[in-house]
This record gives structure tokens, C-alpha cells and sequence, in this order.
């Protein structure tokens, strides 16, 4: 045998006892010789530098620093799930699906839904190439080295799979492994960690992997996501993602009818106790992928699943004081706060109180018995009081009537549930605010600037408002408290970076009120420009598709202030891009406005996503199902014979791949 065979035959040998120990939960060899062979692998690939392999297993030992984790965009957005807290809730979610196929002749899976850290994998050819975190759901941090240190995670597919694919999962810790890490704290005299879902998130972040390798996490994956159709089914190809090396657990079920998922939800809501991991609901899927995509996606979740979220754990401690924050919009928000208390694995100091409706409400007072539970397992929320442990000379909650940063006296508008400071330019955390909302992810985007900076920057006079970052010198920021010439220099890059953002996110950067990133998106394709948009009238803005009262009325309050005109103005000085570019509107007509389309089937010339966009970038409008507003259906292979007759029946035009190709050429 050569050098050559004699260290793929190793590495062979090597991952099939990873994969049987750490997978399967089946050793086939003792500890001590894994290691001998281990160790004769690294004396081989050492002496033999020509057969290095980045993914053998001698690199998943750790040891590599990442001081920054890159920020990388993802290829296929990781989107959140719509919850659902009762047998209602998922009968209402199955009627939509329903009415949007066409059938009620639909199977789902039923998954847990893991605790943990989410986690995108990517593979090429059949080798792993990188590992990114689920961030905002749109970009994440690139965690790759961290990653290969968990041994269920393979690092290359030798088996009949697709070539290139994601596949998506929750990094997690089991309760015996973070049991055992907290035991050794103890031993050491440290401060316990948490819980296992924040110590798992958190190891992912660690700079050196040689310390992650220590950490028994784990990688339960729960999509394969791929652009290849070699399988019809999300639980087919879950069941080959197994086959060929993936730690998908076996408790993944298939149900024809709502009644079998709750069969589902009903026995793991009492078994989930017995996992050697935490999980906090169940995730139910469309099964078939062609409707799945049918389905499609709302701004934020598909619409072919939903989460159950089992009944949030309660605990009662004692309401302390009530005090006010104040949003970027100038909207006040009460927040109780509590006596520290355990709950759900966090320690939980404070809550939200919504508004002055919600404390009368619950008639909630300073000195109450408060239940507290966690809305989804995430967010503290008080939802009751005890009475019967109320003192007996309680005073009703007054809500405050000024603005607790500003004393500006707040307003309430007619139908609106919050109070709101009107001093948007002189109450500094509206003014920290928007600058904040400016910079984030969603937004600008602006590496090597974060909240604290920002709150830095305002104090030392440095900025007033969004627009002076522009103005902004690594001679100005390097003075500062815990800033180097390197961490200034990094600023101001991420800052003049930021002029190539494109327009819509930077309309959403702006800050108007009740412009959302999708509201910002229909605003930039309808206007093209910040100056149409400023101009335009309440009746024009109001014919925009999805564009109602409040949100007119709000751009127009916006753009008829001096001082937004002002920084708008300045923006457009430093070059920011207020306008959709002219590479952007050359790919952008109108031949399609007008008339709304959907799309169903299965096509060879372009992806379905490439014909929504088609049909978008054409002036036309993507609905997810068929009714008398309709203009054309695309029909592409198999489409759903309950949505072929609806079509015919209310006479719309149903159209080929092809001929939907000649209209836009």
C-alpha cells in the first residue's frame, strides 16, 4: 500500500468510527485505539504535507484562532417560524395552506423543535466547506473552524447524495455534557453556566477551537436545502441525509391529518422530559417540496410550517418598580421591574408591560405577586397577579404623563395603544436610537460600529444624528475610550462601505415610521427614488399596493420636516444611494403592471424563484393563491389538479414557462 492509500484508507477507517460513536451511539473501537490511529494519521499528513486535507479528521482536534468572525450573507435566507399555542391555531394554519394549494390533500412531518444555536452548513461536491450562524436571518458569522470540531457533523459525503446543498440544524449541548461542565466549574470554584442553549450559542463565538473541541456539543439537522430535485419529499431527504452520515434524529414522524400531529404534540409534550436535550415545541411541515414552494414565504416564515409551542413554565416573584423606556420612535414602553427570579434556565429581572392598557388591564401595582412566563419560551411576560397576596394599602399604577429622558409631556393618538415623546430631535434615545437602527444589520450594515460606539460617539458630541457619521475622522474616534487606530480605521471603513447599500435598505435605515423592510422594498420599486417619494401626495402614496393610511400619512409627516429634508440632503452629499441604480433599472419594466400572477409547478428554463422575480422586476404582483384578482397562472409540470380547476373555473389565463418567457422578452 503507498503513503497515499495508506492515509485515505486511515481517514476512511476514522470517520466510520466517528460517525458509528458519534451518530449512531455505537463504538466500534476503544478510545485509546481511535487515538493511536489518530496520532499515526497526523505523523503521516505531517511528513506528507502534498495529501493535506482540510477536512481529515486530524482538523477537527481544533486549534485554529478566529480573532473576527467574517460576516457572510447567506445564499438561501434562514427565516423564522410562525408559532401556534393551541389545536386551534394549527386548524386555522391548515385551512390557509389549504386554500392556497387548491387541496386538502396534504401530509406533514412532525419534528422537535431543538433548543439551541441554529447553524448553516454548506457543501460542495460532497465536501464541507463552511458553517455560518443563523445572525439575522439574512447574514451570519462564519463559525467554520469552530464547527468541525463537532464530531456528528461530517466533512465529507462519499455516498449517493446531491452535490451542492445546505444543510440546516441547531447546535446543541446535551443536559449530561453541561451538566458535567458545570460540575467541573464548581470543582474549579467558577460561576455556573445558565442554561445548555446560551452556553451552546455561546461556545460557537469562542476565538480558539482547540477550546470549542473540549465542549461536548452536537448537531441535530432538520433541512436539507438544495436547488437539485432529486427527492419529492422534505422527510425523503432527511431519510437519505442520515443515510449518508447526518445525525437527523428518528423521532421525526409523518402524519396525513392535524389530528395525528397532535397525537405527535400530545406525546411528546409529557416524554419530552426524558431527552438528553432540551426542546421547546414541534415543528410541523408541509412533506411535499413542490408544495412547499407553491407555498412560498411570508417576510418572515414560510408558509409551509409552524411551530407548537409547548405551555410555557410560570413562576411568581414580586413587582419591585415600574419605569419607562423610550423607543427611537419616541414610543414609551413600561417595564416592571421584578424581583430577580429562575425561570425556563435564565434568571429573569425585568418584563415588559406592553402599555397603559395592559397594567389596567391586569390592575398590576408596585409591591404586587406577579406570574411571570416566558411568551415562547424567549421573552419574559407577566400575565397575572395574585390578589390574595396584594398589601392591603395598594395604590392603582398612575401611567407616567412626561417623558422620563426629556419631560417632554406625551401624547396619545386617537386608536393608538402607546404614548409617545414628541421631541424626536432632543430626547437622547430617540436620537441614539435611530442612529442605532441606521447602523444594524437590516440597514446600513456598518462593520466596527455598535450600540455602545454609538452611545460614545453622541456623549463626546461627536454625533447628533445619523447623517454626522459621514462626517466622522479615525482622528476624531481614536481619543476614545477603549478605541486603537486599528478599531477607528475599521469604523470609518464600515461606514464609507455603507454607501454602496442599496436604496431600499437604505429607505428602511431612515426610520419612518411604520416603514418596515417590506413596506421600504414596495416603496424603493414604486418610487425608484427618495426625491418621488418626498414629493408624492397622500393620494398618491396611498395607490401603492399595501400602502394604507397610517403609512402614508407618516411619510408624509416625514418628508415634510425641515429637519429630515435637511438630513435626506446631506445623505445625498455623501453619496448614499437614494435611488434604485441604473444597472437595477435596466432589468425593471412596466410590461407586466397591473396584473397579478401565480406561479405552480415545476420549471426547466428558470427556478421558480427566478420567475417570481421575473414577474416583479416586470411590474407584476406574485400571489401565493388563485382567486377572481388573478390575471395569469404560470403553469408549469404536475401542477396541483385542484388549482388547475379553480383557474378554469373563475376563466383565468393559464399560461406555459415559455409563453410567460415571450411576454417579458
Amino acid at each position: 500500500m503507498t503513503i497515499e492509500q495508506l492515509i485515505y484508507s486511515l481517514r476512511d477507517e476514522l470517520n466510520t468510527h466517528t460517525y458509528n460513536y458519534y451518530v449512531l451511539d455505537n463504538a466500534t473501537i476503544s478510545d485509546f485505539e481511535f487515538d493511536k490511529k489518530l496520532k499515526e494519521l497526523e505523523k503521516l499528513e505531517k511528513e506528507n504535507p502534498i495529501f493535506f486535507d482540510e477536512n481529515s479528521p486530524t482538523q477537527r482536534v481544533g486549534g485554529t484562532i478566529t480573532k473576527n468572525f467574517e460576516t457572510i450573507t447567506h445564499k438561501n435566507r434562514m427565516y423564522s417560524l410562525d408559532n401556534s399555542y393551541s389545536k386551534e391555531d394549527l386548524f386555522d394554519w391548515e385551512k390557509r395552506i389549504q386554500k392556497a394549494l387548491g387541496t386538502s390533500e396534504i401530509e406533514y412531518t412532525c419534528e422537535l423543535k431543538y433548543d439551541g444555536a441554529s447553524i448553516n452548513l454548506t457543501f460542495e461536491n460532497g465536501q464541507f466547506m463552511k458553517a455560518v450562524t443563523r445572525g439575522d436571518g439574512f447574514q451570519g458569522d462564519d463559525v467554520t473552524n469552530n464547527i468541525k470540531t463537532i464530531r456528528s457533523i461530517p466533512l465529507s459525503i462519499k455516498e449517493d447524495f446531491v452535490s451542492n446543498f445546505e444543510m440546516r440544524g441547531e447546535i446543541i449541548l446535551p443536559l449530561d455534557g453541561f451538566n458535567k461542565m458545570n460540575e467541573e466549574r464548581v470543582a474549579n470554584n467558577e460561576e455556573e453556566y445558565r442554561n445548555p442553549r446560551n452556553t451552546a450559542s455561546g461556545s460557537l463565538k469562542l476565538q480558539d477551537s482547540a477550546e470549542v473541541a473540549k465542549r461536548p456539543l452536537d448537531c441535530l439537522l432538520y433541512q436539507v436545502v438544495t436547488d437539485e430535485r432529486k427527492y419529492k419529499t422534505h422527510f425523503e431527504s432527511l431519510e437519505n441525509a442520515r443515510k449518508v452520515g447526518f445525525k437527523v434524529p428518528d423521532t421525526i414522524v409523518l402524519a396525513k391529518t392535524i389530528d395525528k400531529v397532535f397525537e405527535f404534540v400530545n406525546y411528546w409534550d409529557a416524554e419530552r422530559h426524558n431527552l438528553p436535550y432540551e426542546t421547546d415545541g414541534i415543528v410541523i411541515k408541509v412533506n411535499n417540496l413542490q408544495q412547499q414552494e407553491e407555498l412560498g414565504f411570508t417576510s418572515k416564515a414560510p408558509r409551509w410550517a409552524i411551530a407548537y409551542k409547548f405551555k410555557a413554565e410560570q413562576v411568581s416573584t414580586t413587582l419591585n418598580e415600574i419605569t419607562y423606556q423610550v423607543g427611537r420612535t419616541g414610543a414609551i414602553t413600561p417595564v416592571a421591574n421584578l424581583e430577580p427570579v429562575q425561570l425556563a434556565g435564565t434568571i429573569v429581572k425585568r418584563a415588559s408591560l406592553h402599555n397603559a392598557d395592559q397594567i389596567e388591564k391586569l390592575d398590576i401595582r408596585i409591591n404586587d405577586t406577579v406570574f411571570v412566563e416566558k411568551g415562547g419560551e424567549i421573552i419574559p411576560k407577566i400575565i397575572a397577579v395574585d390578589f390574595s397576596k396584594r398589601p392591603e394599602y395598594s395604590n392603582p399604577t398612575v401611567y407616567v404623563t412626561n417623558c422620563p429622558e426629556c419631560n417632554t409631556e406625551l401624547i396619545r393618538s386617537e386608536g393608538d395603544a402607546k404614548h409617545y415623546c414628541s421631541n424626536e430631535f432632543g430626547c437622547a434615545p430617540q436620537i441614539t436610537g435611530r442612529i442605532k437602527h441606521f447602523i444594524s444589520r437590516k440597514a446600513m450594515d456598518i462593520d466596527g460600529l455598535g450600540g455602545e460606539t454609538v452611545d460614545l460617539l453622541r456623549k463626546e458630541g461627536l454625533i447628533k444624528n445619523y447623517a454626522d457619521l459621514y462626517d466622522l475622522t479615525v482622528e476624531q474616534i481614536i481619543p476614545l475610550e477603549r478605541m486603537a487606530e486599528k478599531s477607528a480605521k475599521n469604523m470609518i471603513k464600515g461606514i464609507q462601505k455603507s454607501k454602496e447599500i442599496p436604496f431600499e435598505k437604505v429607505l428602511f435605515a431612515l426610520g419612518i415610521r411604520f416603514v418596515g423592510e417590506t413596506v421600504a422594498k414596495k416603496l424603493a420599486k414604486h418610487f425608484k427614488s427618495i426625491n418621488n417619494l418626498m414629493i408624492a401626495d397622500f393620494e398618491t402614496l396611498i395607490s401603492v399596493d399595501e400602502i394604507g393610511d397610517r403609512i402614508a400619512q407618516s411619510i408624509i409627516d416625514f418628508s415634510t420636516n425641515e429637519l429630515n429634508i435637511e438630513l435626506v440632503n446631506r445623505l445625498k452629499k455623501y453619496e448614499l444611494q437614494l435611488e434604485i441604480s441604473a444597472e437595477k433599472l435596466e432589468n425593471q419594466t412596466d410590461k407586466l403592471q397591473g396584473n397579478i400572477f401565480v406561479v405552480s409547478g415545476v420549471f426547466h428554463q428558470m427556478s421558480r424563484n427566478e420567475l417570481k422575480k421575473a414577474i416583479e422586476d416586470n411590474g407584476g404582483k406574485v400571489s401565493s393563491s388563485i382567486s377572481k384578482k388573478t390575471n395569469f397562472v404560470v403553469a408549469g409540470d404536475n401542477m396541483g389538479p385542484s388549482k388547475l380547476t379553480k383557474a378554469q373555473d373563475l376563466g383565468i389565463q393559464i399560461i406555459s414557462e415559455q409563453d410567460f418567457i415571450d411576454k417579458i422578452k
